[in-house]
């Protein structure tokens, strides 16, 4: 299904670079996503799957905490079913690969190798080829394990920072999948641009623990400079002696952060609570080195007023401030929906719906969707008849397994 997007005549940025996608799960799908809004051709090579009902990536079918993968990162997408383990599927890959620009893959090391569809033998057909792999780790004495986002936030450190203290917690969202494969999708773009200068493509390899390494150095920098090893964020030692979550009086959560001198005046003047014109929180220093009393202090003056009344004082103050949500709220927040932040999509049963677009914006111009969530092959024959290796109107994939 195609949804309109974009302005008549407006070009997009990657718009004539044809991507060939073999990924499931968050990682590889984040990566194709990212040029795919941005005007890539993302073609997906799905496996024709075990029946009817399961035609497809896999990801399709998820539940739980991963019944959302698939529809977050596979708009603007053509999906094309090809049996890999097929000569003639694998015959349609090789040459939808030697038509392409970019090849993106996240499956195990050496999987995609034994079909043949690995860099050193795709790039013998197509020497300009971006071959993109999205793995666990990068090159060194890791790089054969298997990964997972949460064993690389447990094993860099950043599940160690985020939960509460003695017990490590992976963050509430797939951050490294989602990161990597920006990784991913940055490292093609650069790729892209060094084959305009040399005209020769090149393999480029994104990796989950690297990223999560990327995600905690501001901590481990901490500790270079000051000798001290860090502590879990929940144990509330914070740079700034007011950044932390308060209850308004009618049980709303809220966020507040004061960060310099002025934006203290600004609070206590606000406040007008004479409580906090103390001299041992006259500094952002001593009051960073006084939370424990200060923080207390502040939560029962902010429990006095009502949420509205807190928005209302710190929007007015341009203090940082932020309600406490749960993801479903985004749906109706005001500001996403008036600035084009949600784009529509059909999930695949037709209930239509909305997800987060890109975080950038060209000019006044936002990404939107192209192309809506393919269904299981929906452009097998149509991608097919471009190559002149399917018949026209042929209604089924000519390279699955009856």
């Amino acid at each position: 299904m195609t949804v309109a997007a974009n302005e008549p005549g407006k070009t997009l940025p990657l718009q004539g670079i044809r991507v060939i996608e073999v990924t499931h799960m968050v990682m590889g799908p984040t990566c194709g996503l990212v040029l795919a809004d941005l005007g890539a051709d993302v073609i997906k090579i799905e496996p024709p799957g075990k029946d009817e009902a399961h035609r497809g990536d896999h990801t399709r079918y998820l539940t739980s905490t991963g019944a959302g993968f698939f529809a977050a990162c596979n708009r603007n997408k053509r999906s094309v079913i090809l049996d890999l383990d097929t000569e003639q599927g694998r015959e349609a890959a090789h040459a939808l690969a030697a038509s392409a620009d970019v090849f993106i893959e996240n499956f195990r090391p050496g999987a995609l190798a034994a079909k043949g569809l690995d860099y050193e033998t795709l790039k013998d057909a197509n020497p300009g080829l971006v071959y993109c792999s999205l793995k666990g780790f990068l090159a060194g004495p890791y790089e054969s394990r298997t990964a997972l986002d949460e064993v690389a936030q447990m094993m860099s450190g950043l599940a160690f920072m985020t939960g509460p203290v003695g017990r490590p917690l992976r963050a509430g969202a797939p951050v490294n999948d989602m990161m990597g494969g920006l990784f991913g999708a940055l490292a093609v773009m650069a790729a892209l641009r060094e084959r305009d200068l040399t005209g020769l493509g090149q393999q480029v390899r994104s990796g989950l623990f690297e990223n999560a390494a990327w995600l905690v150095s501001t901590h481990m920098l901490q500790y270079a400079v000051s000798g001290q090893r860090p502590v879990p964020m929940s144990a509330g030692k914070r740079a700034w002696g007011v950044y932390d979550t308060f209850q308004s009086s009618d049980g709303v959560g809220i966020f507040i952060g004061v960060v310099t001198e002025r934006q203290w005046e600004i609070f206590t003047t606000a406040l007008g609570e004479p409580e906090l014109l103390d001299p041992a929180y006259r500094t952002n220093n001593l009051r960073s080195q006084a939370r424990d009393r200060l923080i207390p202090l502040v939560a029962r003056l902010i429990a006095r007023h009502p949420i509205g009344e807190l928005e209302a004082l710190c929007e007015k103050a341009g203090l940082p401030f932020a309600r406490i949500v749960e993801p479903p709220d985004l749906y109706d927040d005001a500001h996403l929906n008036a600035g084009e932040g949600l784009l529509p999509i059909t999930l695949q049963d037709g209930r239509a719906t909305s997800v987060p677009g890109l975080p950038v914006q060209f000019g006044e111009r936002r990404l939107g969707v192209r192309l809506d969530l393919p269904q299981p092959g929906e452009h097998t024959a149509q991608v097919l008849r471009e190559l002149g290796l399917a018949p026209a109107g042929a209604p089924e994939p000519i390279t699955t397994t009856p």
